[in-house]
């Protein structure tokens, strides 16, 4: 059962070919997870996953997506998440970090608070910033567009925090191009409109991503594996960031010590932006990407079903599934999938009686 064999990145051999996606939990202090993060990563791995990727952790405090973000950009960080990757191992998972900056959609409250833009008088920050002094809508600031000094202190952030998720323990990073966050916003047309560098074509607009793998990957050791999620497209009508880029992009990072892409899409424009949201919606990205670029790639998005998790690693369409909300429903669906697939799977001995 291809599901659950295992796959190996590197040194770093996973027991499965389930992964949990990160997703942001809202509930750090300063930066620093707390006992929410133990239990929530925890339990995941404790339900099976063999790869569990902890929310997009900010690498500067001003790229967090809100004041309740997680991040790694301190030492104090390190011991906070030290305890977490411990027993996410010993649960018998490969515990992951993402490394991100959300760029001009930072200081933001709560998703269930309304999600609004924050002002230093709210708890936020000024400015945001970005490649362009665009805003992401009319409700967002107007982001101060980085200058050269502004870029590489952003490098060196991700260079630094790849650092700290060393000695916190983690054995896998991927660095969070995707969504509409700022590695993202330089990538796409519609929202880079720099003319120098660091915008214009695509060798402008992927170069700081480029460098920023390129400056992770030299801190990252070389037996362990280096991620990278992207957004396959804007979903945009015209002009924006597409697959076709997408590809070619997996094609330059590969070489630059990528191991496998994580295939994701949109966020650039506003949530009024029609996607075709549907069982496996993204799978098609990640299936041409590892096609043409030769890379492995990992699948998410309405992954819901054990048989359509199966079916696209079976069929080549990516070699790992992650799943984010349908792991927020049930933690434990690696062993419901395995009973629903007849496959073997070893559940933890404390909870043998239940299987």
């Amino acid at each position: 059962m291809k599901l659950f064999e295992s796959f190996r990145l590197r040194e770093v051999e996973l027991r499965n070919r389930i992964a949990v996606s990160p997703m942001c939990q809202y509930s750090a202090e300063d930066g620093a997870p707390t006992h929410w993060h133990l239990v929530h990563l925890g339990s995941r791995a404790i339900g099976g996953a063999g790869l569990v990727i902890a929310e997009a952790s900010a690498v500067l405090p001003e790229g967090r997506i809100s004041p309740v973000d997680a991040g790694i950009w301190s030492d104090a960080h390190v011991e906070a998440w030290a305890p977490i990757t411990r027993f996410i191992g010993e649960a018998g998972a490969v515990p992951a970090i993402q490394l991100a900056h959300a760029g001009r959609k930072a200081s933001t409250d709560k998703p269930w608070l309304g999600g609004r833009p924050l002002s230093p008088e709210q708890g936020g920050w000024a400015p945001v910033v970005g490649p362009s002094a665009l805003a992401f809508d009319e409700q967002s600031p107007t982001p101060q567009a980085l200058d050269e000094a502004g870029i590489r202190a952003v490098i060196e952030g991700f260079r630094a925090a790849a650092v700290r998720a060393l000695a916190a323990g983690f054995r896998v990073v991927e660095i969070h191009g995707a969504h509409g966050y700022l590695l993202h916003e330089f990538l796409s047309p519609l929202s880079n409109h720099r003319a120098d560098a660091w915008g214009g074509g695509f060798d402008g607009r992927t170069r700081l991503l480029r460098e920023v793998v390129a400056a992770v990957r030299e801190v990252w050791p070389e037996r362990l594996p280096l991620l990278l999620r992207i957004s396959a497209t804007d979903w945009a009508e015209s002009g924006g960031w597409d697959i076709e880029q997408s590809v070619e992009l997996a094609r330059r990072v590969g070489p630059l010590g990528v191991d496998l892409i994580d295939v994701s899409s949109g966020g650039t424009l506003p949530t009024a932006v029609r996607i075709p949201v549907g069982p496996g919606f993204q799978v098609p990205f990640a299936a041409r990407i590892r096609r043409e670029a030769g890379i492995a790639t990992a699948a998410v998005g309405g992954i819901v079903d054990p048989a359509q998790a199966q079916q696209i690693v079976h069929n080549g369409d990516a070699d790992l599934v992650l799943l984010a909300r349908q792991m927020l429903r049930d933690p434990y669906w690696p062993y419901h999938a395995a009973k629903a697939l007849k496959a073997e799977i070893e559940a933890p001995k404390q909870y043998g009686r239940a299987w």
